[in-house]
């Protein structure tokens, strides 16, 4: 997705608070980074905004979520287990932090590479059945954290759908593993997709004794 597409949609620069609709137009689109393109087949949407517990960014800024405080069409990528790697896509205004986790896609170009980065998928469809998933066939880690998806300057580039893809149907549910507003349905997917990751809820957070 070149800068001017950006300019003429606009989508990524909704305010914070409707993220989610953000979201949904991410659906479809494709990644591209490394010799692998992916179409994006599920997402989820995080607002930055305190009624949101959570997002990263829900108690304010730190070194570590700085990017979702910055401009939109940025990469925030941040770790897990201490090993995997996420990345969410900045949307909203400058100083109002909000991201959408890019959560799976199908492999359409670069299958080898994606096969090799990936040698434990059960098959195609799981080659990128996850956030974390997603990231190995890229071949990105932190270091694409604050990268550009718009302009080209980045490890990974933000591309239309293909000119041939049909308008998706998009379902909505509640989003993967957090530890807070476990209910919120800001998990968005195209239904009937091989790829989409399976739901599984996690466990309520528990408060400390007194």
């Amino acid at each position: 997705m070149c800068l001017a597409v950006r300019v003429e949609e606009n989508w990524l620069d909704l305010p914070a608070s409707e993220v989610d609709l953000a979201a949904r137009q991410l659906l479809g689109r494709r990644l591209r980074a490394n010799d692998v393109t992916v179409r994006l087949t599920e997402v989820e949407a995080y607002s930055g905004l305190g009624e949101d517990p959570a997002s990263h960014a829900h108690r304010g800024m730190t070194n570590r979520n700085a990017v979702m405080f910055g401009a939109a069409g940025h990469l925030y990528v941040y770790q897990i287990y201490g090993m995997h790697f996420c990345a969410n896509i900045v949307c909203g205004e400058v100083g109002r932090a909000a991201a959408v986790l890019l959560r799976a896609g199908e492999v359409v170009e670069g299958l080898p590479y994606a096969r090799e980065r990936r040698p434990a998928a059960r098959g195609d469809a799981d080659l990128a059945a996850g956030p974390a998933k997603l990231m190995q066939v890229l071949a990105l880690d932190r270091g694409a954290n604050g990268s550009s998806v718009l302009d080209g300057t980045g490890p990974l580039t933000l591309l239309p759908p293909a000119a041939t893809e049909a308008e998706p149907v998009i379902e909505a549910g509640p989003r993967v593993g957090v530890t807070a507003a476990h209910d919120v349905a800001w998990r968005f997917w195209i239904r009937g997709d091989p790829t989409v990751s399976a739901y599984r809820r996690a466990p309520l957070r528990r408060e400390s004794p007194r």
